[in-house]
């Protein structure tokens, strides 16, 4: 009974979680990470917008006030608020600011919310509100209303761009720039191919070779530039870090010792300027391709265009979102068209109602009437001739309101004055019923308008390019040095050489092993490993001739062979020939040209027990070729010679002709 009381209650826990976990899953999707496809704007974001049009007088006003009325919006902190509030006003697009808001180029953060004030921008007033346009919804606790959208005229999600980390999901839209995108809807009306790539504020260099319409991936660089031989200076710096994040990578960099600096300096203020100073023997273009190899000056961004789109969240490209974001302009212009129309209509109809009314005396008929009933009927009956005239039908609200004309407006009433307000109106009627006829004309003069007026205010600052791939091993300072203690078997840069293997190498190079016994592997550069008593040599992974002469222990006769580095699995072991019985190297050389001379067995019947050879006369091939047989006589040992000591030394009287075992 326990049990089944234990298992009952965990399905009943294990039910309430799934419920909950959905409701807070869906919540923190829709209120708080992903923004809408409509406005590009997160809930806090709408609601910051909305409170500042609500409190809109052209003045400036205390960001802590804002904060406070978003509030009654926004069910949570004011910290989330100001911090919302002070990003959407650095990206310079909506929010007009006054004050210190901080500095996206240094991290610096903004003064507090009651020392600061902000305003709504020209642009925001112009393109975010219409409340026609606009569904309005209870606020959390009932008492205010807010927008569930704003009708944004530009496609706003990609122009400020948005991050956010949801249950299960996450965005990272990249900001483009504001003349492109319009650019592109309008290319989009005219059923014209159109591209658009991102745009940073902090600016820098960005490549796009992997970018993919909105995902993909897009490598963003520093602006370094070369004062002199000794100076460089980072003039803007890569999307998503700053001064003093990218300052705390070099000098990471530095202490680690994979680039060397002498001092490094921030004189950023409006504009980025970070300069560093370059010891003796380090110069500027080695720096810079370090700099893009081992510090923020250079990485990876990868998008995820997440949005939500009719209350849900999907996965689209750019190309999507600025299809989409057309069509509901051209919508929005055509709503906005027809309510101008419909008011401009009433304006003509209460313009020629009142002409009627004055300038044909009907108020004259009205005098002996001696009830309120009486005197509508005689105005609607003496407007009857005139219907044509008239815009539409007469309404009891219509004569209502001619009754409420004053006498001392009808005695100085003016025939001409009228007469030019009603051509006006039914001009700018005209006018209005023509864009309704070609919404793709007045949406493009419309864009057109926007970017004469605010474009010049957002020319691109990201320079788009090609970047060069930068090997971090081939930037790398060799700053390690590799030992091998013969007697202990171990290697490594904390290992102190006993002499006979020592070099330099960087901790991004591979290490290449060769033992007396054929036996080669590759393995990543180490601090310390055992590798054994019989290594005869160690280097780095890079393109080398090797000329090696073994015995063979099967034979016991010697054969020489020639190859470059070969391709490796690391840790891999490879061998050089067959192992049998006493098989073993006799001589190695990574050396090119070399002139040998091998000293054979004594033989009584054989003239010369010295043979000479040059090894440039020997092919190369593979690792695992056997090679050629240098003689049919036992090797003892083999020495190099120089050319002189080659002529010195007479050569037998018939040189043996080598054989070659890999030939068919």
């Amino acid at each position: 009974m326990e049990m089944v009381s234990e298992t009952t209650n965990y399905g009943e826990l294990h039910k309430l979680f799934d419920e909950n976990f959905l409701d807070y899953s869906s919540y923190v999707i829709k209120e708080r990470a992903i923004p809408d496809i409509n406005d590009g704007l997160k809930p806090v974001q709408r609601r910051i917008l909305q409170t500042l049009h609500n409190m809109d007088d052209g003045r400036f006003n205390k960001v802590a006030n804002v904060v406070g009325d978003t509030m009654k919006l926004h069910p949570h902190g004011d910290a989330s608020i100001f911090s919302a509030l002070v990003n959407l006003a650095n990206k310079d697009f909506l929010i007009d600011r006054q004050g210190n808001f901080g500095n996206i180029f240094t991290g610096d953060q903004a003064s507090a919310a009651r020392y600061i004030e902000c305003r709504l921008s020209p642009l925001a007033r112009e393109i975010l509100f219409n409340k026609d346009l606009t569904e309005f919804i209870d606020s959390y606790d009932g008492r205010l209303r807010e927008p569930v959208s704003l009708p944004a005229k530009i496609p706003l999600l990609l122009l400020l761009g948005a991050e956010g980390i949801a249950v299960g999901m996450a965005t990272k839209i990249l900001p483009h720039n504001f003349c492109e995108l319009l650019a592109a809807q309008k290319n989009i009306l005219r059923n014209e191919p159109f591209v658009v790539y991102p745009d940073f504020p902090q600016g820098g260099m960005v490549d796009i070779a992997s970018y993919e319409n909105g995902n993909g991936r897009v490598k963003s660089r520093a602006k370094i530039i070369e004062k002199n031989d000794k100076t460089i200076v980072i003039k803007e710096i890569p999307y998503g870090t700053t001064t003093q994040s990218l300052i705390e990578s070099i000098e990471k960099a530095a202490k680690t010792g994979k680039i060397k600096i002498l001092s490094i300096d921030d004189f950023t203020a409006e504009e980025v300027e970070i300069e560093i100073k370059l010891p003796r023997g380090v110069y500027a273009a080695d720096t810079i391709r370090a700099l893009y190899a081992f510090t923020d000056c250079e990485f990876s961004i990868s998008p995820n265009l997440n949005v939500l789109k009719e209350n849900t969240p999907v996965t689209m490209s750019v190309e999507e979102v600025l299809q989409y974001n057309t069509e509901k302009l051209l919508n929005d212009l055509e709503k906005e068209l027809n309510i101008e129309l419909h008011r401009l209509n009433e304006k003509l109809h209460a313009h020629l109602l009142e002409q009627i009314f004055i300038e044909e005396r009907i108020y004259k008929q009205i005098e002996e009437c001696k009830s309120y009933k009486e005197v509508i009927m005689t105005i609607e009956k003496a407007l009857q001739p005139f219907l044509q005239k008239l815009v539409r039908q007469v309404t009891r609200e219509d004569i209502e309101r001619l009754l409420e004309i004053k006498i001392k407006r009808i005695s100085r009433y003016d025939i001409n004055k009228k007469r030019k307000d009603i051509k006006m109106v039914s001009g700018s009627i005209k006018t209005v019923e023509a864009s309704l006829q070609d919404m793709v004309g007045h949406a493009i003069r419309f864009l057109d308008d926007l970017l004469a007026r605010y474009g010049h205010f957002y020319p691109r600052r990201t320079t788009i390019k090609t970047f060069k791939e930068v090997e971090a091993r081939k930037v790398a300072l060799s700053n390690l040095t590799i030992g091998y203690d013969r007697k202990d078997g171990f290697l490594g840069h904390q290992v102190k050489a006993d002499g006979e293997i020592s070099f330099a190498c960087s901790e991004y190079d591979k290490l290449l092993l060769i033992f007396t016994n054929g036996l080669y592997k590759f393995i990543n550069v180490t601090d310390k490993t055992f590798v054994g008593h019989n290594l005869l040599w160690a280097g780095i992974v890079e393109k080398k001739l090797f000329t090696v002469v073994y015995r063979d222990g099967k034979e016991g006769l010697s054969y020489l062979k020639r190859f470059y580095t070969p391709k490796f699995i690391l840790e891999k072991e490879y061998w050089l020939f067959q192992k049998h019985g006493r098989a073993s190297i006799q001589y190695f050389s990574i050396d090119e040209h070399q002139k040998l001379r091998v000293y054979l067995m004594p033989n009584k019947r054989s003239k010369s027990n010295i043979l000479n050879f040059d090894c440039d006369d020997f092919l190369i091939k593979g690792p695992s070729a056997r090679g050629k047989r240098v003689s049919t006589r036992v090797v003892r040992r083999i020495n190099e010679i120089t050319e002189k000591e080659a002529q010195q030394v007479p050569p037998p009287k018939v040189q043996p002709k080598l054989f070659d075992p890999d030939k068919k």
